[in-house]
């Protein structure tokens, strides 16, 4: 049974409540030793494990153990910074693990930088991650021949009355089946800790791993990426006192999350998706048949969409004629979708991906499997994360769900009527992409025991910084502009003439510089300022950024 909770408002504090200024907790010291070479092979790296209450108000109920992992500054120490690479569902692990030099760099060297997987996440933390089907294959028999397998089949923006009610038909048993994972999810190894995930328990965590190393009512030093600003804003209003050098980078509007079910308002996270492709698919024209395979001699931008929406219509219409096709149009958009993270990607999607593709499509390739699955390996960074052959992972949707606004009445009508408006009215390319975790929310079985609501606006004891591209496909640079708005002199907004999610999807000196400065002594720029990307990074061969942004409209950037 869902544990009943109080409705959230934007006015409350906390739907528990909470003593904001302490954990209230003594803290065990933590044990640093080798790490796991299965999990970390970078060896100057020292891995250790904390233990803290599943739930701070009762700590009768138990503990959790998190596993961490730490880079010792290379300068003067100046204590340490923590940091959460996204998802949620990303590994501190294995980002620093990947990530230590540009970590080190981004802090000056004068931090010892940490990271962890905070609960619900991984395999090292307990609790970890969450799984519920004992195989994959038992998560396709009940998900067969609905749009959690295939993606949604549409053509010209839901043009087709048909497309609609073929959706819509859907609902009924679509809905039934995320009850069912819901009850799965809860009978599972990790259905007894789902009540114990969420952004508020990790805001927590955080603080204890702040006062075992540096002790407790030191300043706690915070980067945060994509979801990891969640915490982040979440952090700096719960424990504004302990704010020290903190730094927001993909920023999740924490107002709109707090006040709407995500399952039926996607689209907001998607308001600057076509005009990203807009910019993948003129950097292509430049480029040419030289550097983009997608290109002919001559073509221009219209000319390259032309090619994908006949991509996409072959793959509707071969799925329309055969139901068992290997390779849908929506799993093709889906794909492109996660594509617009990584522009540093791009020049490898379009001239090894995409030919695969219409070759598939023209049945002219058997090799579809592996692309399907492509479209469901996505990092850590990312919104949405799977595993390739095996059952698939609800990390995601524990931790997401558990924060999200109460159920509501919500049908599974209602979310895909969502889709099609989206679709129609903000995202014409990439509306229309399923599967999502954040879909499942509205049928999710329990909410965490503890979730902040507000207010964000609190008097921080330092000021913070507050980092977007001006194009991120996933936090757009609207959710940055409200953050900073709403604790006013209290941040400084920054943000790259660029497009990615996060900062950190493409090289810019400039962004780096600045954060280096704030985070070493504590320099901040003016607000507003505007960093351009390297001018040797090119996004295909010969062009660069400046040149694909110099050919959009003006109303586009």
């Amino acid at each position: 049974m869902l544990h009943s909770l109080v409705a959230l408002t934007l006015a409350a504090s906390l739907v528990r409540s909470t003593r904001a200024g302490s954990n209230n907790l003594q803290t065990s010291q933590i044990k640093w030793g080798a790490c796991d070479p299965s999990v970390v092979n970078d060896t100057s790296l020292s891995c250790g494990f904390l233990e803290v209450p599943l739930d701070y108000q009762d700590p009768s109920v138990g503990t959790a153990r998190l596993a961490l992992i730490k880079a010792n500054a290379t300068g003067e120490r100046q204590g340490t910074v923590l940091f959460n690479p996204g998802g949620p569902g990303g590994s501190g692990l294995a980002f620093l693990n990947d990530n230590k030099d540009l970590f080190l760099r981004l802090t000056g060297g004068v931090y010892d930088v940490l990271g962890w997987d905070p609960r619900g996440v991984g395999n090292v933390t307990v609790p970890g991650d969450t799984f519920c089907f004992d195989n994959r294959e038992e998560y396709e028999a009940l998900f067969n021949g609905t749009v959690e397998l295939t993606g949604i089949e549409e053509i010209g923006n839901f043009a087709n009355d048909s497309d609609v009610q073929a959706l819509l038909d859907q609902a009924s048993a679509l809905q039934q089946k995320y009850e069912e994972v819901g009850q799965r999810c809860l009978n599972s190894p990790n259905g007894k800790y789902l009540r114990y995930l969420g952004t508020a328990a990790t805001v927590r965590d955080m603080v204890s791993i702040a006062d075992a190393l540096d002790g407790p009512e030191t300043p706690i030093n915070y980067l945060g990426i994509s979801y990891g600003t969640l915490i982040g804003s979440w952090f700096v209003n719960m424990f504004p006192e302990r704010v020290g050098r903190v730094v927001l980078d993909g920023i999740i509007d924490p107002v709109f999350f707090a006040a709407h079910e995500i399952s039926t308002h996607f689209e907001h996270l998607l308001v600057s998706t076509d005009t990203i492709y807009k910019v993948l698919i003129t950097g292509c024209a430049l480029a040419g048949p030289a550097g983009c395979a997608a290109a002919s001699e001559g073509d221009g931008p219209l000319d390259i969409d032309a090619k994908f929406q006949a991509l996409l219509k072959a793959a509707y219409d071969a799925a329309k004629a055969d139901p068992a096709a290997p390779l849908t149009s929506g799993q093709i958009r889906l794909q492109l979708y996660f594509e617009l993270f990584s522009p540093t990607d791009w020049a490898h999607y379009m001239n090894t991906v995409y030919p695969a593709l219409v070759a598939s499509v023209k049945g002219e390739a058997q090799n579809n499997r592996s692309l399907v699955e492509q479209s469901r390996q996505l990092s850590g960074r990312r919104v949405f994360k799977r595993t390739a052959n095996t059952s698939p992972l609800y990390t995601s949707a524990s931790i997401y769900c558990a924060d999200s606004p109460d159920l509501q009445g919500t049908t599974m009508t209602d979310v895909l009527e969502a889709v099609i408006a989206g679709t129609r009215n903000v995202s014409h390319m990439l509306g229309a992409i399923l599967p999502a975790p954040l879909y499942q929310c509205s049928f999710w079985p329990v909410r965490s025991v503890e979730r902040y609501q507000g207010p964000y606006n609190k008097t921080l004891a330092n000021k913070i910084l507050i980092a977007s591209n001006t194009l991120d496909p996933v936090t757009s640079l609207a959710g940055a502009e409200v953050l900073a708005g709403l604790l006013g002199e209290d941040a400084v907004l920054v943000r790259i003439n660029a497009f990615g999610h996060t900062t950190l999807a493409v090289p810019s000196k400039c962004m780096e510089g600045i954060i280096a400065a704030y985070m070493a002594n504590g320099t901040l720029p003016a607000n507003g300022t505007v960093c351009e990307v390297d001018a040797d990074f090119e996004v295909f061969h010969g062009v660069d950024t400046a040149m694909i942004l110099a050919e959009l409209p003006d109303g586009d950037v």
